[in-house]
């Protein structure tokens, strides 16, 4: 059975990452899809790329009015003002299983329009493991968002917060710039920041430990804690002697908070910038519950309610990878292909069957919560 896939152009503001790329568009192509892009202005990847790859080129938003087989393909959620029932089968991320704010309304979509939505984030292998993730790129660009923000409170007052960033070409660029604020936050007295990451032995804490190790961070500066560390519960006094505290974690459960307002509101607290990379921002079980508010990259910081202490900013953005949509969106998509080329049998391999299982049960989920 072929497939057709269309490419939708993302919507949320500074998404620039693409969920297929030229390079897997041509290898797609290759294995019998037919394949359709939208012309997207704000993607890392032009037009031509993705017509010199051999896909059908088509205005943005014409995913709406496509055909009724064709397979959605996309990354970030569509915009909340929308409501119209969705009619295809789409695969994104949707973030509506874990109860986050809206999630029966984005469910309700898709119910309403008999469509079937395979959440990228719980594509999952026999093992249950992730076949793709963003996690490294998370990681590595939140990381260097942390230090960038520490860096600025360095040298600027605290009533300035840090200004927007825009995506960078690419890897080379970002640790560039990073080098160059911590290099003058150095001479103007600073020392180098310790930093702590939870979740430091996954794909996202590996690819922030990697930034800090090429923008000069040492070794010992580096507290790489993970499930030994954190079995105790929190919250946890280390976090907020830290000067900066990065969150890697996969939340799946409730678990106790990392840090609380007690540790946070003391003179001696050295925290000056938490980074949220898993983002969990209104999941109930937030274990970092001193903030609400998820951040953008035009506005990248929030500031903390603090009472004592230096001021303390949390950065928030969902989508972190877009710091390096280039690396990011070539290095998932490249991991996604092999559950993509199952996709003429999805009615039969267990990657899809298991997600369209799981949509199914969530949709139950949120038919029983509508009852009471």
């Amino acid at each position: 059975m072929s497939v057709t896939l269309h490419l939708r152009a993302e919507t949320k503001p500074l998404e620039a990452r693409a969920a297929l790329t030229p390079t897997t568009v041509k290898k797609l192509l290759q294995k019998g899809f037919e394949v359709y892009v939208e012309d997207s202005p704000q993607s890392i990847f032009n037009t031509e790329e993705y017509r010199r790859a051999g896909a059908k080129i088509v205005p943005a938003g014409s995913w709406i009015s496509a055909p009724r087989d064709r397979v959605i393909v996309g990354l970030k959620e569509m915009p909340e003002e929308d409501r119209f029932p969705l009619v295809h089968e789409h695969i994104q991320f949707a973030h509506c299983y874990k109860n986050q704010e809206g999630w029966k309304d984005v469910l309700q979509r898709f119910v309403n329009g008999n469509g079937v939505l395979y959440d990228l984030e719980f594509l999952v292998d026999d093992s249950g493991r992730r076949v793709a993730a963003f996690g490294f790129y998370a990681g590595f660009a939140g990381a260097a968002l942390g230090v960038i923000d520490w860096a600025f409170k360095q040298t600027h007052s605290d009533g300035e917060d840090l200004p927007g960033v825009t995506p960078y070409p690419n890897e080379t660029a970002l640790i560039k710039d990073v080098k160059k604020d911590l290099d003058i936050a150095l001479k103007k007295g600073a020392k180098k920041p310790t930093v702590l990451i939870i979740g430091a032995k996954g794909r996202c804490g590996s690819g922030a430990v990697q930034l800090l190790q090429k923008v000069g961070i040492p070794d010992e500066n580096i507290l790489k804690w993970d499930i030994a560390e954190t079995s105790k519960g929190g919250p946890f006094k280390e976090i907020a002697q830290a000067d900066i505290f990065i969150n890697c974690i996969y939340l799946s459960q409730p678990i106790p908070p990392f840090i609380n307002y007690d540790l946070l509101n003391r003179n001696d607290r050295r925290l000056r910038t938490v980074v949220d990379v898993s983002a969990d921002t209104t999941n109930p079980h937030n274990p970092i519950p001193i903030y609400d508010v998820a951040t953008v990259f035009d506005n990248p910081t929030v500031r903390v309610p603090t009472t004592e202490g230096p001021k303390l900013s949390v950065v928030s953005i969902d989508h972190l990878p877009s710091l390096l949509p280039r690396e990011a969106s070539e290095f998932y998509s490249e991991d996604l292909l092999p559950s993509l080329e199952q996709l003429p049998n999805r009615y039969t391999a267990p990657v899809w069957t298991r997600a369209e299982q799981l949509y199914n049960r969530h949709c139950a989920r949120a038919y029983r919560a509508s009852k009471f």
